[in-house]
C-alpha cells in the first residue's frame, strides 16, 4: 500500500473519487440551433482545476499512449490543478502546434479520454480536451503565445504545398530552425479543412486565423490562390526551393453510383460545407444566396456516418431546414464518427435512419425523393466489421429537396494536376513515400498528412507535419554538407 506524506501529490490530484466528471456546460439546444457559435461554454478557472485534479497520474498513461502526438497529458493536467497555467501551456504546445484546435475538434472519446484509466474503472474520464482548450485559450488571452523568433536565419528554403494542418505544423517546425518557408495554397485563406470544412459550432474561425497570423508574423510567407500546375509546375517549384513538401490533403468526394445520380440538388459534402463556412466568414456566396446550397425550409438527407456527415446535418439544422435525416447503412454502434457528435446532432433534432441505404434518386430535373433499402448486418468482412446486407422487399421512400453525399474523400490526380507524371502514387492515389523519411521518389520532394495516409484526423496531420519536418531538416543538412565538400 502506497502512503503519500501530507502535502504531496494527493493534495492536488487523484480526486476522481471525490469529484465527478464534468464537461463545460453546453448552451441550451434551442439557443445553439439559432447560430453557428461553439456549443460548449468556457470552463471557469475553478472547474478547469477541479477536472484536471481528477487525473489518477497512473504509471502507464494510456491517455498519452493513445494520443497521436504523445501529448504529455498527465503533467499538464497536474500543472493546471496546481494553478500553474503558463507552465501547463508551455508543456502542451511543446508537442502540439495547435492545442486550441485539437482541444476543440479531436474525437477525444476515441483517443485520450476513451482510454483514460479512471474511465475504464467506471469513474468517468478526465475531460482532457476541455482542459486543453482552456489552457491554450488562457494563454492567448494573457499574451503567452508569441510569434517564432529565429536566432539563426538559414538561406535554404522550403516550399510547402497546402496550408492545412500538416503543412502549417511542418512550416512552423522548420521555421523555428531558421529555414525560409513559403506555403502555397489554392484557397484565399490559410487553414485548409480547418477554415472551409469544419463548421464554426465546432471550431470558430478566429482560432485558426489568429494561428496563421502568428505564423506569418514569425516569418512564414503565405501565397494564396495559387494552383500548382497552373501558376507553376511542381518542377518549377523544385528549382525555386531546396525542398518541397506536398501537404494538400484529400478533397475528391467519393461517389455513389445510383440511378438518378445526375439530378440537380445532389451535392458532395465539402461543397455544402464550404458554402456555409464562406458565408460565415462574410464572403459573397452566390449559390448560397440564391438558395441552391441553403438548407432553409427544405427536406435535407445526408448520406454517411462519419464526422463530416455530422457537420452537414448540424449545419442544416442551423440553416433552418424543414427536416434533416441521416442515412447510414450500419447501426449506431458501428458509426465511424464521434459518438459525442452523434449525441449533439440528436439533441438538435436530426433524425437518424440506421441500417438504411439509398437505392435510387427520384425526380424529374432535380431530386424529389429517395428509394431506400433496409439493411441487416451479416458476418464480419475482411476488416472485421459486419457486412451490410440488403433486406429483400424492404424498400421505402423519403422526401428530399437536397441530398448531401458524405461518403469520404479520395486524393485528386496530383501527377496530372501538378504536371509531374514522375510523381509516383499508390493504387489508392496517395503519394508514394519512403516509410522512414517521408520522401517521395523525387529527390527533395516530401509528402505528409492525408495525401499520404488517406482521409484521417487533424491530429494525425499535425503529427505527420512534425515528423516530416525532422526528415526535411536532415535532408537539407546533408545537402548543405555535401555542397560544402564539393566546394
Amino acid at each position: 500500500m502506497l502512503v503519500f506524506p501530507k502535502g504531496n501529490m494527493t493534495d492536488k490530484m487523484l480526486k476522481f473519487l471525490k469529484i465527478g466528471q464534468q464537461n463545460p456546460p453546453k448552451r441550451d439546444v434551442s439557443n445553439r440551433k439559432e447560430d453557428f457559435n461553439e456549443i460548449y461554454k468556457e470552463f471557469i478557472h475553478q472547474k478547469a482545476g477541479e477536472q484536471a485534479s481528477r487525473c489518477s497520474q497512473c504509471g502507464v498513461p494510456f491517455c498519452q499512449v493513445h494520443c497521436p502526438l504523445s501529448n504529455n497529458i498527465p503533467d499538464w493536467l497536474k500543472l493546471t490543478a496546481e494553478g500553474r497555467l503558463k507552465e501547463a501551456y508551455e508543456l502542451s504546445q511543446s508537442t502540439n502546434n495547435m492545442p486550441e484546435v485539437c482541444g476543440r475538434i479531436c474525437p477525444q472519446d476515441r483517443l485520450c479520454e476513451g482510454n483514460c484509466v479512471i474511465e475504464q474503472s467506471g469513474h468517468g474520464t478526465v475531460t482532457i480536451g476541455s482542459v486543453e482548450k482552456y489552457i491554450t485559450d488562457t494563454a492567448w488571452s494573457n499574451g503567452w503565445v508569441k510569434p517564432i523568433k529565429v536566432r539563426n536565419e538559414k538561406k535554404q528554403s522550403i516550399g510547402i504545398i497546402g496550408a492545412g494542418p500538416a503543412g502549417l505544423a511542418a512550416g512552423e517546425q522548420l521555421r523555428k530552425s531558421g529555414y525560409q518557408i513559403t506555403i502555397y495554397d489554392r484557397y484565399d485563406r490559410a487553414g485548409g479543412l480547418l477554415i472551409y470544412g469544419i463548421p464554426n459550432f465546432k471550431l470558430e474561425k478566429f482560432a485558426v486565423e489568429r494561428r496563421t497570423k502568428l505564423l506569418s508574423e514569425g516569418g512564414i510567407k503565405f501565397i494564396q490562390n495559387f494552383e500548382v500546375g497552373k501558376d507553376a509546375t511542381l518542377e518549377q517549384l523544385r528549382k525555386k526551393h531546396d525542398a518541397i513538401l506536398i501537404a494538400t490533403g484529400v478533397y475528391k468526394a467519393r461517389e455513389i453510383e445510383l440511378p438518378g445520380n445526375d439530378l440537380a440538388n445532389i451535392f458532395p459534402a465539402m461543397e455544402f460545407l464550404t458554402a456555409s463556412n464562406k458565408k460565415g466568414l462574410g464572403d459573397k456566396v452566390e449559390l448560397f444566396d440564391n438558395g441552391t446550397l441553403n438548407a432553409e425550409g427544405k427536406n435535407i438527407v445526408v448520406i454517411g456516418g462519419g464526422d463530416t456527415a455530422m457537420d452537414c446535418v448540424r449545419t442544416s439544422i442551423r440553416q433552418n431546414a424543414k427536416s434533416v435525416k441521416c442515412l447510414y447503412r450500419r447501426d449506431k454502434e458501428n458509426m465511424p464518427g464521434s459518438s459525442r457528435e452523434v449525441a449533439n446532432a440528436q439533441e438538435e433534432g436530426v433524425e437518424f435512419m440506421w441500417l438504411s441505404n439509398p437505392k435510387e434518386f427520384i425526380g424529374k430535373n432535380k431530386i424529389e425523393s429517395l428509394i431506400v433499402d433496409k439493411i441487416k448486418l451479416g458476418d464480419p468482412d475482411d476488416s472485421g466489421r459486419r457486412k451490410p446486407e440488403i433486406l429483400k422487399n424492404s424498400e421505402f421512400e423519403i422526401k428530399a429537396d437536397i441530398v448531401i453525399k458524405s461518403l469520404g474523400f479520395d486524393p485528386e490526380n496530383l501527377p496530372k494536376l501538378f504536371s509531374s507524371e514522375s510523381l509516383e502514387v499508390t493504387r489508392w492515389g496517395t503519394i508514394k513515400v519512403d516509410f522512414d523519411t517521408m520522401e517521395s521518389k523525387l529527390s527533395g520532394v516530401f509528402a505528409a498528412g492525408d495525401i499520404v495516409r488517406g482521409a484521417s484526423l487533424v491530429v494525425w496531420a499535425i503529427k505527420d507535419g512534425r515528423d516530416v519536418a525532422d526528415s526535411i531538416k536532415k535532408f537539407l543538412e546533408n545537402k548543405l554538407s555535401n555542397t560544402s565538400k564539393v566546394a
